[in-house]
């Protein structure tokens, strides 16, 4: 069995991947609900579907997220009553008529269908499990948690941004002090979760941002000992390349919170419960650094531009000791 921490749009690519080199009912990805949000009403799990719409070849590849040829109405009626209320769409929060969350209309039968299923009192696991098994996905998909846990990315003048307003509506250009995991003190990882760690015969950390994509999944209580118990067989993949972020706010944010944005501070960040990294082959003259902190050093093509690539990585993975 081989169990996935994951995250965005990264993880969503080398799961594509990795279910090319083995089958799929081999895979357990535990996934990030951190950037989790009720948005219109509608609970909103980015992560999960980011990953489930990948794997079900429907990704909007366009705008990266949301299901490919869609349509819009039902956005242009909610700007339509927020204009005629005086309601500035790009400017409210998320718990309001936000209409810079745009979600097209296939894409909020999803949403439509995760609320009311949890409405009628199944976990979110529970749901989680009833879509993947409508997109015949596969493998197994578990939310970190079925508790309410949600990052808050603060600012330097202690002004607090819900995670979508930081990433859609601020279009992740603000600069964060620190973050904050709301929920992390009372949820409990999801049934599962801790087994598929421990059980494993791989455990792999996708090339996800540590910090808003991984670290909310550590912030569940029980994780991070699961991690370091299973330490000799935790692989992990470099979200940064050549000191940047392929994709997304990581290397920003690793500068705006005092790391440098390099494949040594992913190291440093990941040594306590990791025991091999994966850089790109941008990255091999750190190799030694790497290495110097105790962690065996992979060097390989992290770049994930096509699905052969995303195969060669994942199988790299599974072939690392």
């Amino acid at each position: 069995m081989i169990t996935v921490l994951c995250g965005g749009v990264g993880a969503a690519r080398f799961l594509s991947g990795l279910i090319r080199v083995v089958r799929p009912n081999e895979v357990t990805a535990i996934v990030n609900v951190g950037d989790d949000s009720v948005i219109h009403g509608l609970h909103i799990s980015p992560d999960l579907d980011t990953i489930t719409y990948t794997l079900a070849g429907s990704m909007n590849t366009e705008t990266g997220w949301g299901l490919r040829d869609e349509s819009w109405n039902a956005m242009e009626m909610l700007r339509f009553y927020g204009s005629a209320n005086s309601i500035d769409p790009d400017s409210a929060s998320d718990g309001e008529a936000a209409g810079w969350f745009s979600l097209g209309d296939k894409d909020l039968g999803t949403h439509l269908y995760r609320t009311s299923r949890l409405n009628a009192g199944l976990s979110l696991s529970q749901v989680t499990d009833e879509i993947t098994k409508a997109w015949s996905l596969g493998l197994r998909l578990v939310p970190v948690t079925n508790g309410e846990l949600r990052t808050r990315l603060i600012r330097p003048d202690g002004s607090e941004l819900a995670f979508q307003e930081y990433f859609v509506r601020e279009r992740h250009q603000s600069t964060i002090a620190s973050i904050r995991f709301d929920g992390s003190d009372t949820c409990v990882p999801a049934e599962g979760v801790i087994d598929a760690i421990g059980k494993a015969d791989s455990v792999i950390i996708a090339p996800s941002n540590p910090l808003i994509s991984i670290n909310p999944v550590l912030a569940v209580p029980g994780i991070r000992d699961a991690l370091i118990r299973a330490r000799e067989k935790v692989t992990a993949i470099s979200p940064i390349v050549g000191g940047k972020a392929i994709k997304g706010p990581a290397a920003d944010l690793m500068k705006d919170l005092g790391f440098e944005a390099s494949v040594v501070s992913v190291a440093e960040m990941y040594a306590e419960y990791c025991s091999t990294l994966v850089i790109d082959n941008a990255d091999k003259h750190l190799r030694g650094q790497v290495e110097g902190l105790g962690i065996n050093c992979v060097v390989t093509n992290t770049v994930m531009s096509d699905p052969d690539v995303a195969a060669d990585l994942a199988q790299r993975c599974l072939s690392v000791g």
